[in-house]
């Protein structure tokens, strides 16, 4: 994955009217900070920010913040928290963290399935319990998506972290043994299921009660 280049400029102000101020101007507040790396109060234009997250995901993008503040110093960041405003979706505020491209870090990447389960056709129901999974990996390593391929699934099978098969260089950063999808029974199908239960409980009953009757 290549560096998205963001043009951004080192603020001085703080607090909610200069953050308005800043909006009002098509500018979103924003902040960097890193390992052993002072923290610096920047902004960047809402427009450049928009169009880069129409076109990649808010959690995978990295960034080169070419920060301007009389000379021109870039620095190569993920974004860490992007504050929206629950109602006009706005950008309020921007949280950039600091990487270095030869160090892994951790990042969700988003589970993509693929065929249709054979368990479907038997009353199946897929289930997609982890719908990003948390890798580690090199920056310019991180995959788009975790692909699995479900079309061998039959009802009550699971496919868990472990089974997923991942790019070279990428690991899986937390528990391996938690469910990534299942295909779930379906009410229908649990019921039938029961009734059949019931059913041949009850036969060898009914056939004693004829027994009975004969004697």
């Amino acid at each position: 994955m290549e560096s998205i280049q963001l043009k951004a400029k080192v603020r001085k102000s703080v607090g909610n009217s200069p953050s308005r101020v800043l909006r009002r101007e098509g500018e979103v507040p924003a902040v960097i900070y890193g390992p052993g790396k002072d923290s610096v109060l920047l902004s960047v234009s809402v427009k450049d920010l928009e169009n880069i997250l129409k076109k990649t995901n808010v959690g995978q993008a990295i960034f080169n913040l070419e920060i301007q503040n009389g000379v021109v110093s870039a620095r190569t960041a993920m974004i860490k928290e992007l504050q929206i405003h629950p109602v006009s979706r706005k950008y309020l505020h921007v949280d950039f963290y600091e990487i270095a491209m030869d160090r892994k870090i951790k990042v969700k990447i988003p589970v993509v399935t693929h065929g249709i389960a054979k368990g479907v056709d038997f009353g199946g129901m897929l289930q997609v319990i982890s719908r990003e999974i948390e890798v580690l990996c090199l920056p310019l390593r991180i995959p788009k998506s975790i692909e699995i391929d479900i079309t061998e699934l039959n009802v009550g099978d699971a496919v868990h972290v472990r089974d997923l098969a991942l790019p070279e260089g990428v690991e899986i950063s937390a528990d391996v043994n938690y469910t990534v999808v299942t295909l779930l029974a379906t009410k229908v199908e649990e019921k039938v299921a029961e009734e059949e239960v019931e059913e041949e409980a009850a036969a060898p009953v009914k056939e004693e009660a004829k027994a009975g009757g004969k004697e």
